[in-house]
This record gives C-alpha cells, sequence and structure tokens, in this order.
C-alpha cells in the first residue's frame, strides 16, 4: 500500500494488507550488515568500534587545521573500505594504513602523529626517519609536478 524511508533511510516502512483477510499491517526492513572484527597484533579479536577510530583520528588532528567534516569523511571512507571486503576480519594494521594514506593527502603533521603511534616510534630516530621519507615522497611530487609543467610549457612554445 506504501513504502516510506525511516531512520534517515537505513530502513524501509511498509504498509502492507493482506489479500486474503484484508487486515493491514507495517514491516520494517534494514539492511542486513556484515559484523566487522578488527584482528589486534597479538591475535585477539574485537568489533570494529567507529568511535575509537575517530578519537584515533581526532586526536592525530589536533591543533590542525582540520575540521570535523574531514574527519567524519575519512572514517566514512575507511568503514566503507572494510565493509566493501565483505570479510568478516580484518588486520589492525590494514585499517591504520587506509588512515595514513587519507591522512599524508590531508595534513602532513597529522599523518606523522597518527604514524607515531601506530607504528610504534620507540625512539626519536624512527620519528626521524619517518619524517624523512614523507619529505622524499612531497619532494618527488614537487619534482613530477615541476617535470609536467615545463613539458606544458615547452609544448604551448612549440605550438
Amino acid at each position: 500500500m506504501d513504502s516510506r524511508l525511516n531512520d534517515g533511510g537505513s530502513s524501509v516502512r511498509r504498509r502492507r494488507q493482506c489479500p486474503a483477510c484484508g487486515r493491514r499491517f507495517t514491516t520494517y526492513e534494514r539492511l542486513g550488515e556484515v559484523r566487522v572484527y578488527v584482528v589486534k597484533k597479538d591475535g585477539r579479536r574485537e568489533p570494529f568500534d567507529r568511535e575509537k577510530l575517530i578519537r584515533g583520528v581526532t586526536k592525530a588532528c589536533e591543533k590542525r587545521p582540520i575540521g570535523r567534516e574531514e574527519i567524519g569523511r575519512i572514517v566514512d571512507e575507511v568503514e566503507q573500505v572494510l565493509r566493501d571486503r565483505l570479510s568478516e576480519e580484518v588486520p589492525s594494521s590494514r585499517i591504520g594504513e587506509l588512515v595514513m594514506e587519507r591522512l599524508r593527502a590531508l595534513d602532513e603533521v597529522a599523518y606523522v602523529r597518527f604514524a607515531s603511534v601506530y607504528k610504534d616510534f620507540r625512539d626519536a630516530g624512527s620519528f626521524v626517519q619517518e619524517v624523512e621519507g614523507l619529505a622524499q615522497q612531497s619532494a618527488g611530487v614537487e619534482a613530477e609536478s615541476e617535470v609536467g609543467e615545463t613539458q606544458l610549457s615547452q609544448g604551448e612554445d612549440a605550438a
């Protein structure tokens, strides 16, 4: 008889009528989600906790020009990747890698903060090594960009 989205679109409410007796009733349909478990470094398994991920990313982004919307987007993207895998278990290392990929593109300081906890830096040398690697990647991207711009301008000169 009637169908409507409920709970912000996460369920469908349907009004139905029995063809035999004419009685009306309501049913609710919800999307069944795969429960994702995180496999920790020590082998323990625990349910994926979105709020825990939000806290970790927020901590890394503290005092940086990164809004809650961007943090939410990162967490949404990571959670979507995990759910798209259609696997019930994911190593914690994979979650860390997904977050670091996104933070590296967004803010290098937040990336290094997150990496320092995720990679469990034991000394200043580990920290310096990570920053140097990040600087080399940034220099490589800038060099590629300059080469592309040079090629573009040379092409314009030839035209």
